[in-house]
């Protein structure tokens, strides 16, 4: 067998489902052994960043691993800003880069750069394949790598004449993994401060999309009621026009969601990056409690200091949560300062909904008739 139809026979076995990305001469072998595929579809895109972008969508909107393809040299060079988007914006993407023959590697040669060093910054791993026995374990550990907790980019190089060669292996076997869970004790400990609060607020961030820790955060916000907002990469974690969604925020200017973190006197965070909406920005004082809820333990920041710090997984916990709820009860909180916020909220969207100007379009116009 052929490396480059090892190759996609180890993708297919992961399940991957499409490549996006431009051909070129060095990735020329893989393409072909791509074409006899009848698993993987190859989208043809206009350029690398496009490619980028579209496999960091795909990921962000499905949660599954989609890969994005460019020749070497400037084609990797073209990938760059989608790849490093797509692992800040916590997305599974698996980038794979040709690369001229490995005999020319050491030295100057024509669009030869060290694109692993490159991608280092961008990824969660990159590594570039010098023998071909080892990509069933190169794919599968850049899949495990992609897919868990905190999804990212990795990155695998195939230089041209290593595709080429004949290799006797076969794909490794995938296996399920299980994320850690957090303690219940620690959990009790979160539900001990939210019937302590008077007014608190949830912000749900990227963490929170994921099919079950939304189905979850919304089971949780039914319970309580308490208020959520979302970061931008928090926005369908729950529905928008329930009575306890707010607000989106963000690193704009103080808007209603901001107020609502300003009067609370407990925010519990869900999946929430601070690259998403810094803490310096809604707790300028340092003042309010925090319970942090995610995947991994907080970021150290003066600015974001959590009393409790539930880690692991996110749906587990809020379901937890959702049983103690079951059981022990929680008390009403009072939402009056919430409700306001909500009423100018909807009084400020449709401000200019019958608006007939012409020429230039008030910002508020345009959302009120896309939404």
């Amino acid at each position: 067998m052929k490396t480059s139809d090892l190759f996609v026979k180890c993708l297919e076995n992961e399940g991957i489902e499409y490549i996006f990305g431009v051909p070129g001469e060095e990735n020329a072998d893989f393409l072909m052994s791509l074409h006899e595929s009848k698993k993987i579809k190859f989208i043809l895109t206009r350029h690398e960043q496009g490619a980028a972008f579209m496999a960091e969508s795909y990921g962000k909107l499905t949660g599954k691993l989609s890969c994005c393809l460019s020749t070497l040299g400037p084609g990797a060079t073209n990938l760059l800003t989608g790849v490093a988007d797509a692992n800040m914006d916590h997305s599974p993407i698996l980038v794979i880069t040709g690369q001229g023959s490995s005999d020319r590697l050491h030295k100057e040669s024509h669009q030869i750069l060290d694109v692993c060093n490159m991608f280092k910054s961008v990824t969660k791993w990159t590594t570039s394949i010098r023998n071909p026995k080892t990509i069933p374990e190169i794919v599968r550990k850049a899949v495990r790598l992609a897919t868990l907790e905190k999804p990212g980019a990795v990155h695998i190089e195939l230089p041209e004449d290593i595709s080429k060669l004949d290799v006797n292996a076969k794909p490794l076997k995938s296996f399920p993994y299980r994320r850690s869970i957090a303690e219940d004790d620690i959990i009790y400990k979160a539900f001990k401060l939210m019937i302590e609060a008077k007014s608190p607020i949830l912000i749900a961030g990227n963490g929170a999309i994921r099919k079950r820790s939304s189905r979850q955060l919304r089971d949780f916000c039914e319970r309580t009621n308490i208020p959520v907002v979302t970061t931008f990469m928090g926005k369908g974690a729950v529905d928008c026009n329930s009575e306890y969604y707010l607000s989106t925020v963000g690193l704009g200017a103080i808007d209603f969601g901001d107020i609502a973190i300003k009067d609370s006197d407990l925010v519990i965070t869900l999946g929430y990056d601070m690259v998403e909406y810094h803490p310096k920005l809604w707790n300028r004082n340092s003042k309010s409690k925090i319970i942090h809820i995610d995947f991994e333990a907080a970021e150290i920041d003066e600015h974001y200091i959590p009393q409790v710090e539930v880690v692991g997984d996110l749906a587990h916990s809020l379901s937890v949560l959702n049983k103690i709820i079951d059981t022990e009860g929680i008390k009403p909180y009072d939402l009056q300062n919430v409700k306001k916020l909500r009423n100018e909220l909807k009084v400020d969207n449709e401000k200019y909904k019958d608006d007939k100007q012409k020429g230039l379009i008030k910002p508020q116009k345009f959302l009120y008739d896309l939404r």
